[in-house]
């Protein structure tokens, strides 16, 4: 979840609905100017005794952002509060239970998304060290209840944890429990952009299965192995899920922007605070009908914070973002970029994986997207398959996809190894969870917090 950062000159305010579709038409870039801006997050806790630190405590997230910021990390302040960073590296943020977030820099190719990657973390290591705090790398917190969990001094937090409960009935879990890894990626025209969503929607399940590594919850095995994934069934059904839409004749800018207006808001930010609007209604504020703030308009900046308040599987600012995929250790960072680069920056790519889910009926999609988190590649696929008789060929796809971009490092080589975490999985036929729950029950001897030894960064 990002922060928005205090505009540096006045946002322009929104009179028409024409005005929301043509933000997303102006997302689009010419081929050579595509890129990859990578998101991950990873929990924060102490070596000593494994607890979330707080954001005030000596050593805790207050003094890791300070810390950072001798590596040239700018600081973001929230009511005093010290609550991102922005760099060259794009920018450092908190979630709600002081999870830390990367938010990479839009970049050329895999290999520079990997050597941000690596700087990022090379950086909290060592300020960790410092304070006796390590970070691990998984899709839910493997032993805390949400009780034991800290929260972090941002006003947009406040109001959604406030909002959640009246909702769902894992959306607080979502917000203090789950780490994620994400790619965001461009499109060149509408249609473009159209063809990327469909083919990102119905193979997030994919990414879901190759990723899935939460199996744990409140140290013992959950019956998932994505849990992650699993809860966002039940967050809040008017922001999340598969978008059936997406699929329909005619989707493009204008159909999305009617679903983004039906999603009810959480706030609008004024001044530096956050203005408690959950459960209004955008389409109320574009006519300046909002009860909190009567007769006043949305800007542009209130759109795009909007946008940043939906969560379904895939989601279109102005760029798409891949959003099914649990948070991992530091190869599958660099892996999950390389999936989504190699099926949707190549033409040829593009069209060979939509001609595998093309004729998938939204019932299929879906049942694959609810089996998922507990079946992992066995979860069933239409034509009495399952995600496992397929993963091959989609890998392969993305594959080809990277080797005809051809971007090579200095050592000549180009993006296709980063594919090489996810062939294993294939290879083995385990995703990720399926072997932390292996150890669990062997070498662990069913003690789960053997995980942040094994999963530490």
């Amino acid at each position: 979840m990002t922060s928005p950062t205090p505009p540096k000159k006045i946002s322009p305010t929104i009179e028409s609905r024409d005005q929301l579709i043509a933000s997303f038409a102006a997302g689009e870039k010419p081929i050579d100017a595509w890129r990859i801006g990578t998101e991950h997050e990873k929990f924060v806790y102490a070596l000593s005794d494994h607890h979330a630190p707080s954001y005030e405590e000596t050593g805790g997230i207050r003094d890791l952002l300070k810390a950072l910021e001798t590596y040239g990390w700018r600081p973001v302040v929230e009511g005093g509060n010290v609550i991102a960073l922005n760099g060259a590296d794009g920018s450092v943020s908190l979630e709600p239970a002081g999870q830390f977030e990367l938010s990479g820099a839009p970049l050329e190719n895999l290999h520079e998304t990997c050597a941000e990657t690596g700087r990022h973390l090379e950086q909290v290591k060592s300020i960790g060290e410092k304070f006796g705090i390590g970070f691990l790398g998984l899709g839910m917190w493997p032993d805390k209840t949400r009780d034991e969990l800290p929260r972090m001094p941002k006003g947009r937090y406040g109001i959604m944890l406030r909002h959640m409960p009246r909702v769902g009935s894992m959306g607080l879990d979502m917000m203090l429990r789950t780490c994620t890894i994400q790619v965001n990626l461009d499109y060149e025209t509408e249609a473009d952009m159209a063809k990327k969503f469909r083919v990102g929607l119905a193979l997030q399940p994919l990414a879901t299965a190759l990723f899935a590594n939460s199996p744990f919850t409140e140290g013992k095995p959950n019956g998932m192995l994505s849990y992650r994934s699993h809860i966002w069934s039940d967050t809040d059904p008017a922001r999340t899920g598969m978008l059936p839409f997406v699929f329909e004749d005619g989707f493009g800018y204008e159909r999305y922007a009617d679903y983004a207006l039906d999603v009810p808001m959480y706030f609008v930010y004024r001044d530096g605070k956050y203005i408690d609007a959950a459960g209004l209604s955008f389409r109320d504020f574009l006519a300046g009908n909002l009860s909190v703030l009567p007769g006043e308009k949305p800007t542009l900046d209130d759109w795009t914070d909007h946008l940043s308040t939906a969560f379904p599987e895939v989601r279109l600012k102005t760029f798409l973002e891949m959003r099914g995929a649990d948070g991992g250790p530091w190869n599958r960072i660099c892996a999950l970029p390389a999936f989504w680069v190699g099926l949707l920056y190549d033409g040829v790519a593009l069209d060979a994986a939509w001609d595998l889910v093309k004729d998938w009926t939204i019932e299929e999609r879906q049942a694959l997207r609810d089996a998922v988190p507990k079946l992992g590649l066995d979860a069933p696929i239409a034509g009495g398959r399952t995600l496992r008789d397929i993963a091959g060929r989609v890998l392969d796809i993305a594959n080809a996809g990277l080797s005809a971009r051809n971007r090579l490092n200095a050592g000549g080589s180009n993006e296709t190894g980063f594919l090489d975490p996810l062939r294993e999985v294939v290879r083995s036929g385990k995703v990720p969870a399926q072997l932390l729950l292996e150890k669990y029950h062997g070498a662990w001897g069913g003690d789960v917090s053997k995980v942040y030894d094994e999963l530490r960064f």
